[in-house]
């Protein structure tokens, strides 16, 4: 499946925040209107109608609505009666810079012990940003894995998205970062990276931006000669812009194919994030193939390790 730069897609797909007294109204609403209620993983409330399913997930808390109906709902419902505003449709109005063109860089794995850190960059412009948002684009921490894969193969299958992934394994992380010595002067390393590499599929573009994880002179001092013409902009909570969404579903996914890869290959779950889970699977692989594997699966400046190294 591609995206249809010609033809706009009805939307099939959207998701939004909401805050607690929203979510009730919007079951008030559901329970109302005679939605079917359902038990679902993760969920406050999942509920079903006709082409219409609707469910609220605990983190965020954030709404996820899908189906034939989801233009109409959001239209005549969500936004007048739950949000009080109206932004589907109007994107552009509200948000001009998001359809010009430019790189958006996200990356995944960073805050993660086991696995790689993956820096992902996309280029989008006005028509394609307009698909995008079509698909139910979104930051990648606001969806389930399941979809990311999904939307990630819709972006790397589309024309016209230029898009770099960059997968920076254990070890390679750990050499990295053993002489680099800095969480943030590595990203700016692996985001500069990942700019050049774009500029040279897209000389044309004159700005790239990401979330704001350090001075900007960090970023920009880590540029080669390709980069140095291009605007770079930082800001916080960058991934509301659809480049950046984009790119962040890319890093999201790599991450975790090799998080999955990883689980076949020692033939037990290999965890995300940094939990208690985490301190037990790193007893059990050290247990098995002594303190060496931690190089090839995890990052070793993370406290964590020091339980064994």
């Amino acid at each position: 499946m591609c995206l249809n730069h010609s033809v706009a897609k009805p939307i099939n797909s959207y998701t939004h925040p909401l805050n607690l007294d929203q979510v009730n109204e919007l079951r008030e609403i559901l329970e109302h209107e005679n939605f079917e209620f359902k038990t679902k993983e993760y969920t406050i409330f999942s509920a079903r109608k006709d082409h219409l399913n609707i469910s609220v997930y605990q983190k965020g808390p954030k709404v996820l609505i899908q189906g034939k109906k989801t233009e109409e709902f959001v239209r005549f419902t969500l936004e007048p009666r739950i949000l009080g505003e109206a932004k589907l449709g109007y994107e552009e109005e509200l948000n001009p810079e998001m359809f010009e063109p430019h790189f958006g860089i996200d990356e995944s794995g960073k805050g993660d012990f086991f696995g790689p850190l993956v820096i992902a960059g996309a280029y989008t412009d006005k028509n394609l940003t307009r698909s995008l948002l079509d698909e139910g684009i979104a930051d990648s921490k606001k969806i389930t894995d399941t979809r990311i894969k999904k939307l990630s193969k819709i972006i790397r299958d589309s024309p016209g998205i230029e898009h770099e992934i960059i997968i920076i394994g254990p070890k390679k992380y750990n050499e990295l970062y053993s002489k680099i010595g800095n969480l943030n002067k590595l990203l700016a390393w692996g985001h500069a990276t990942c700019i050049e590499r774009l500029c040279e599929k897209r000389p044309d573009c004159e700005r790239a931006l990401s979330d704001q994880f350090a001075r900007s002179s960090v970023l920009t001092s880590s540029l080669g000669e390709r980069g140095k013409n291009i605007e770079i902009q930082q800001r916080t909570k960058a991934e509301s812009d659809i480049a950046v969404a984009t790119a962040s579903i890319l890093a999201r996914d790599a991450f975790v194919t090799w998080i999955d890869k990883a689980t076949e290959q020692f033939g037990f779950p290999i965890p995300k994030g940094a939990s208690n889970k985490v301190q037990e699977t790193g007893e059990k692989l050290v247990a098995q193939h002594g303190t060496q594997i931690l190089q090839e699966v995890s990052k070793t400046h993370f406290k964590t390790a020091k339980n064994w190294l």
